[in-house]
């Protein structure tokens, strides 16, 4: 007969939020156990963020290479995929060896088990036969997965998803994206970059659709002049592999798509089913966990990152997984507020965007006021010259004064982001932010432009 085995905490998924949570709580003194299927660390480590933006980082550089003639003479590159290869196996992710994050938690006091846990009721959770209680509960943080569209034929093929893409040895000669999301185009044009023929192909009308119309046109100008066919309004309507290449059939098109490689970037999702979250009295067929502001799910069970449904982004999962922590101990603090949620394509320009877009504002019945001015516009701009594509975008509830919403693309188009973020969280008066010093000349000096065309 097996015995049920006690813990104070159970961490369901060890991804950057579960470890965080794990890892504090274990440093607090609390007996915790952490299930982890995969990798200790998640998605982000060693599929997506690091490794992506090592790739982004090279092929940045392959493109300021070819504008030193425009401003400094002569330069000549060679691109090498086996440097970018080499350094996500061997500097971010140990060659997808978790040993290093295993051993944290474990000194930080926290029990690492292997394995798929499930639900089986409240504060207990099952991984293969053996059964953890957990006396204070549990916290769900299992993460998401691709989204694999229901394109005939697509299943029957090795296409790849960002996990093969990272770990790709070596660029194949040409390529389809399926997805025009911030993963289809950082990596189309990262691809591109590297001489590799790239299509994206996105359902909607714009890449990047669920930012700024601006922010999209930025993305597919970009990206066709690295040489990236941009396809929008495009289905696939079927696929098929005949052992060397991929061909893609679009809807309403009788011209197909053929590549050596296929991507499938097209969103991610969570799948509840395998938790057992109907142990609990939660739908497993619900598209996230339904958590209240201290990320609670349910009488002794917290839910923090990709599965709260609150956007797929690292720094999201961390700081549900602040608030879960101070719940959990009992210690005071603010509840989860999404209203300056920060997000940034880390394409070349970086387009980085907080809070609502013109649209969400509008439908919310707001009334709204916005500027659009270009960086080329400011001195640093100019000054910049190529490589200095991009804007400022802000969104004004013109009836409180504040800024909801903004953009900011070009380069550190993510860093200009910051200003704008702390503007938006902390409801700053737009009368305020237009009698602020800018500092000459920063690229940052572009908002204080926009500020001044609000209409």
């Amino acid at each position: 007969m097996s015995v049920n085995e006690q813990a104070d905490v159970v961490v369901v998924g060890l991804g950057p939020g579960g470890e965080h949570v794990a890892g504090t709580l274990a440093e607090a003194g609390l007996d915790v156990v952490g299930v982890e299927a995969g990798l200790v660390g998640g998605e982000c480590p060693y599929w997506a963020c690091v490794p992506s933006k090592m790739m982004i980082r090279a092929g940045n550089l392959l493109a300021e290479a070819g504008r030193v003639p425009a401003l400094a003479g002569a330069a000549a590159v060679t691109p090498d995929w086996t440097r970018v290869a080499g350094r996500i196996r061997n500097e971010a992710t140990d060659d997808w060896n978790d040993q290093v994050a295993a051993d944290r938690f474990a000194a930080k006091g926290g029990r690492l088990v292997r394995g798929t846990g499930r639900l089986a009721g409240p504060r207990r959770v099952t991984v293969g036969d053996r059964t953890f209680e957990a006396r204070r509960g549990v916290v769900l943080a299992t993460g998401t997965r691709p989204r694999i569209p229901p394109v005939p034929g697509l299943e029957e093929t090795p296409y790849w998803t960002n996990r093969d893409v990272m770990a790709a040895k070596e660029l194949p000669a040409s390529m389809v994206v399926l997805g025009g999301g911030a993963i289809g185009v950082e990596l189309a044009q990262v691809f591109a970059r590297f001489n590799c023929a790239v299509t994206v192909v996105e359902g909607q009308d714009q890449l990047l659709s669920q930012e700024e119309p601006e922010a999209g046109k930025l993305a597919a100008e970009v990206l066709r002049a690295d040489g990236v066919t941009v396809l929008t309004g495009a289905r696939a309507r079927r696929v098929s592999y005949d052992g060397t290449e991929f061909t893609v059939r679009l809807e309403g098109s009788e011209q197909p798509l053929s590549a050596e490689r296929l991507l499938v970037a097209t969103g991610r999702v969570a799948d509840l089913t395998p938790l057992g979250v109907d142990s609990v009295g939660l739908d497993p067929a619900a598209g996230a966990v339904p958590t209240d502001g201290r990320m609670r799910a349910g009488e002794g069970l917290w839910a923090v990152g990709d599965i709260a449904g609150r956007g797929a982004f690292t720094h999201v999962s961390m700081y549900q997984a602040g608030i879960a922590v101070r719940d959990i101990l009992g210690q005071p603090g603010p509840e989860a507020d999404y209203r300056a949620l920060p997000r940034v394509t880390f394409t070349d320009p970086e387009i980085g965007a907080v809070g609502l877009t013109e649209r969400q504002a509008r439908e919310r019945g707001l009334r709204v006021r916005t500027s659009v001015v270009a960086v080329a516009s400011s001195t640093r701009g100019w000054i910049h010259g190529p490589g200095n594509e991009g804007f400022i975008k802000l969104v004004e509830d013109a009836d409180r004064g504040v800024l909801v919403g903004a953009t900011s693309a070009g380069p550190v188009g993510g860093e200009v982001l910051y200003g704008l973020n702390v503007a938006v969280h902390a409801e700053v008066p737009v009368e305020r932010l237009q009698h602020m010093i800018y500092t000459y000349p920063t690229f940052h000096r572009t908002i204080e432009a926009a500020l001044g065309a609000l209409r």
